[in-house]
């Protein structure tokens, strides 16, 4: 499965997923193109170093979001992308791209969802007193990280934590879970009914 990698930021995700490439821990999944909105984004250099194809998509100029995922649809197409996903992609995506590649756009967050959706999930874990976070991979949809969840992983909130600290925590299970996601989805085991996944392990 060609896999199209989007990012806005240093693209640590980015890494794990292709260090789970070279290792062969993606399975029949492989990263074909990565996209990025900002040219001083981190995983511009990440994708060069792994001679991952990488376009530059500016999203200023564009009078609708749905201007721009159509920009980045027929980029993602040039490279005959089949599964899309999102790492640190700072932008919400619309129907135009969830409709090019249906139940085939991952995201990941740090939170248990449906706890804590949107931004600084990590802070509002930390503000609500919660005793355990994590991260989740969800299909994407309408939504703000409100699609079908594919996995989850739990990490505790240790005395004396701040934002900086549970975030690092997070992040490293993150490395791990998002990975094993493109793998199960890449197997073709993955299939929703309602609000639930079921798939391959």
């Amino acid at each position: 499965m060609r896999v199209g990698v989007l990012c806005s930021g240093g693209g640590s995700n980015l890494g794990a997923l292709l260090a789970a490439e070279r290792t062969g821990s993606l399975g029949e999944a492989g990263i074909v193109v990565v996209v990025v909105n900002r040219a001083d984004a981190g995983a511009v250099e990440r994708a060069r170093v792994a001679g991952v194809p990488c376009v530059v998509l500016p999203h200023a100029g564009y009078a609708r979001r749905e201007d721009y995922d159509t920009r980045l649809v027929a980029a993602l197409r040039e490279h005959e992308v089949e599964l899309v996903a999102l790492a640190g992609f700072m932008r919400l995506v619309t129907r135009v791209l969830l409709d090019a590649f249906p139940g085939r756009v991952l995201n990941i967050h740090p939170s248990l969802l449906p706890a804590f959706p949107g931004l600084h999930a990590q802070r509002q874990a930390l503000h609500h007193g919660c005793k355990v976070a994590g991260c989740t991979v969800h299909l994407v949809d309408d939504g703000l990280d409100a699609g079908p969840i594919v996995l989850q992983a739990a990490v505790p909130v240790l005395d004396g934590d701040n934002e900086a600290t549970l975030s690092a925590r997070i992040l490293a299970e993150e490395h791990r879970l998002y990975p094993e996601a493109v793998r199960r989805l890449a197997a073709g085991g993955l299939r929703v009914e309602g609000r639930r996944v079921f798939g391959a392990s």
